[in-house]
């Protein structure tokens, strides 16, 4: 009886012993996950990596688990997010311009040319995210964080690198003309001198335009934006079977078809995209151009050979664009509705006392 209840007692202390050791190694890797703010990037003045730390500590967590949820139903729309908060920075900064709808005063950024492609499924889902986002917190959060945290995540769960994300930018009280969204935005027949030029301009360097080129690993483009590739004549740094094929996808011109960015893992964020480039099968211009010019080959050729790094610089891309022409402070508003400004523009006595919080904590 006595050895019966030594043996039970050791049986029970290794349990123990071993639940303890899980539980550590547990710990070190949910530390080793954490994301942790890149301070090798500065941040603008008004930002800051622990923004809505008080006013609404749960945000990223109510963003990402919905956006699981969604990414379930349709992983396409993961592509379509990343592209709206592109869309978004390059023309007015990262301010949500882009989600406004059209007013009295003229169209919105959505109906210049090169946005009429964006999905309308993407902006319901940001509008969505923020009336939970909302419901949670109040309105504290504004809908561009919530556009770059969607963003963010839409990498995240297809597949990509995690990392923290700078807040505190505020939504802008108009949107650009349909003009001024045409000349910011970099178009698909741009090559490397132009797109080179174009980054800079926006304090982007030529490791960064090929990084964030690499968000075209996932997503699907529509045959007008590259059959000048395929018609009247084919495109001589183009893969002749690569371009039978599309051929096929886009029979015309101004066919409605649409192809997928990437033929290796169109729905996985990897470096599989700098493959198809140095295959010659880089879909847009702006994209096999990367390959083709001597400034930008070499670092194609690093990230297809290590997705790690294209990784890191990608992230560095992202945090650097998201902060583009931000508004801060007091500038701008917190929409109750991502597709429309306030009836008035306003900052509550909530607002003042986020803003006070946050400030102090940078």
């Amino acid at each position: 009886m006595g050895k019966d209840l030594s043996k039970r007692v050791l049986t029970f202390l290794i349990l123990i012993s071993l639940l303890a050791v899980a539980m550590n190694l547990l710990s070190t890797v949910e530390a080793q996950n954490k994301k942790k703010p890149r301070r090798d990037v500065p941040l603008v003045k008004g930002l800051s990596w622990s923004f809505y730390q008080k006013a609404c500590p749960k945000v990223e967590s109510i963003i990402r688990k919905e956006l699981k949820k969604v990414f379930k139903r349709d992983i396409g729309l993961a592509a379509a997010i990343l592209r709206i908060h592109f869309h978004d920075c390059f023309v007015q900064g990262c301010e949500a311009s882009v989600l406004l709808d059209g007013s009295a005063s003229g169209p919105g950024e959505q109906s210049s040319i090169p946005n009429l492609t964006l999905r309308q499924a993407a902006f319901v889902v940001i509008n969505n995210l923020r009336a939970l986002v909302h419901k949670q917190c109040g309105q504290v959060v504004s809908c561009s964080d919530i556009l770059a945290l969607a963003a963010r995540d839409s990498v995240v769960l297809s597949g990509g690198p995690d990392y923290a994300v700078p807040l505190g930018r505020r939504d802008s009280l108009a949107f650009a003309s349909q003009n001024t969204t045409l000349n910011n935005l970099p178009p698909p027949f741009a090559n490397a001198s132009q797109l080179i030029a174009d980054f800079a301009n926006r304090n982007l360097n030529i490791t960064d335009l090929v990084a964030l080129s690499g968000g075209h690993t996932i997503g699907i483009a529509h045959c007008p934006s590259f059959t000048d590739r395929l018609y009247p004549n084919q495109d001589p740094t183009m893969n002749k079977s690569f371009a039978n094929n599309l051929k096929r996808t886009c029979p015309t011109a101004n066919s409605s078809n649409t192809q997928v960015n990437d033929i290796r893992s169109p729905d996985v964020f990897d470096n599989k995209y700098y493959v198809d480039l140095m295959n010659r099968q880089g879909l847009f211009t702006s994209d096999q151009d990367l390959f083709t010019d001597k400034r930008t080959r070499g670092i194609v050729e690093s990230f297809a050979i290590d997705q790690k790094l294209f990784f890191d610089h990608f992230v560095v891309g992202m945090i650097k664009m998201g902060q583009m022409s931000v508004l801060t402070g007091s500038q701008g508003e917190i929409r109750a509705n991502c597709s429309a400004r306030n009836t008035e523009s306003f900052m509550s006595v909530l607002e003042e006392g986020i803003l006070e919080e946050a400030l102090s904590m940078m």
